[in-house]
């Protein structure tokens, strides 16, 4: 499983920290920022997980939809 995160879309409210803190965290950029993730050729980071946890629902919830779950 592929966990993406647009970081530039991100408007920080916070969500997917208050839900999955486990992967993501608040950044000096007012931003969340995906703990461990790589940043892509593309702009986007990306974490590979063998399962998704609680990151298909931090998708889920984001307002701005910056947070894709990939098979």
């Amino acid at each position: 499983m592929k966990i993406i995160q647009e970081y530039q879309k991100c408007i920080g409210c916070g969500s997917c920290v208050e839900l999955c803190p486990k992967y993501w965290k608040m950044g000096e950029q007012g931003k969340a920022e995906l703990i461990g993730g790589k940043i892509r050729q593309d702009g986007k980071y990306e974490l590979i997980l063998e399962e998704t946890g609680c990151n298909q629902k931090a998708a889920e919830i984001c307002p701005v939809q910056c947070i894709y779950v990939e098979n």
